[in-house]
């Protein structure tokens, strides 16, 4: 009755803009600039940790763009699912652009159990169903694959340092039964709301991966998959990465890599902490 009664006051009652708290409107012009006002780019924590795919994000994780996404998930501003989708929808689309194989997976990194009845959803599917939506509507062929499920009890992730998120998700992850198959055929793209660490995209990668999803060819090159149409982030005043791998470099911007490559998940958030995207490194 709770999500109910949230979903429907939130179409009858005024509103509140979710990003500075204007009245009278869900999203204002200003904020919503700062969720979708720059082209998605690549973001890189550090440390970086290992098997972290390539990630694209919309918008830097402060400001509006922060209270937008917390009004959603912590405080069940469910209008701003279709806002923040969009935000999505640019970055699986930025991330997958030169693979162009099949239709976008987006696989939702999965909350747990007692956050989803705390909060009374589920705010990363929500808004991949969202983003599969809109990236339909602008003619991709995208679907939402909600096939990874937590095997066990983790902690709280807040406070904890880049290791201990490490450590506190090593193994949390699997892949539901007949999952494989729903993936078949398709660009695996890992989508959460917020990137931090990069520690559970690490680990929904590495579960993927081991499930036979976005295995590599074993005659491919190395490289990090398809690194979409370049690293840097313009229009944002920040330089562009250096290196944007291997496979990238060998076979140039826009072309696709070999068929190994081509399977490997990618990932993509709605925002990612300011210092990820500042990191210029070769």
């Amino acid at each position: 009755m709770w999500g109910w009664w949230r979903e429907f006051s939130g179409l009858v009652l005024p509103t509140a803009c979710g990003g500075c708290g204007r009245p009278r409107t869900a999203l204002c012009a200003r904020c919503r600039a700062g969720l979708l006002g720059a082209p998605a780019c690549r973001v890189r924590p550090a440390p970086e940790p290992a098997g972290l795919p390539a990630v694209y994000a919309a918008a830097p994780y402060e400001d509006a763009v922060r209270a937008v996404l917390l009004g959603h998930k912590e405080r069940g501003a469910l209008g701003l699912a279709g806002v923040l989708g969009q935000a999505l929808a640019g970055a699986a689309r930025a991330a997958a652009a030169p693979c162009g194989r099949g239709p976008l997976l987006l696989v939702p990194v999965p909350s747990s159990r007692r956050a989803v009845r705390a909060r009374g959803h589920d705010a990363t599917r929500r808004i991949a169903l969202a983003a599969a939506g809109e990236l339909r509507r602008s003619g991709t062929d995208a679907r939402v694959a909600a096939v990874l499920r937590q095997r066990r009890t983790v902690a709280d992730q807040a406070g904890l340092s880049a290791s201990q998120r490490l450590r506190n998700l090593s193994g949390a992850l699997m892949v539901a039964g007949g999952g494989v198959r729903l993936l078949e055929g398709g660009q695996v793209v890992l989508v959460d709301d917020l990137m931090t660490t990069g520690a559970s995209l690490a680990e929904a990668a590495r579960v993927i991966r081991a499930a036979g999803v976005g295995g590599r060819d074993r005659n491919a090159p190395e490289g990090d998959g398809c690194p979409g149409q370049g690293d840097g982030c313009p229009g944002q005043g920040i330089p562009a990465f250096a290196s944007v791998g291997a496979s990238h470099r060998r076979h140039g911007a826009g072309s696709a890599p070999p068929d190994g490559d081509v399977r490997r998940p990618l990932a993509a958030v709605v925002a990612a902490a300011p210092e990820s995207f500042a990191i210029n490194r070769n």
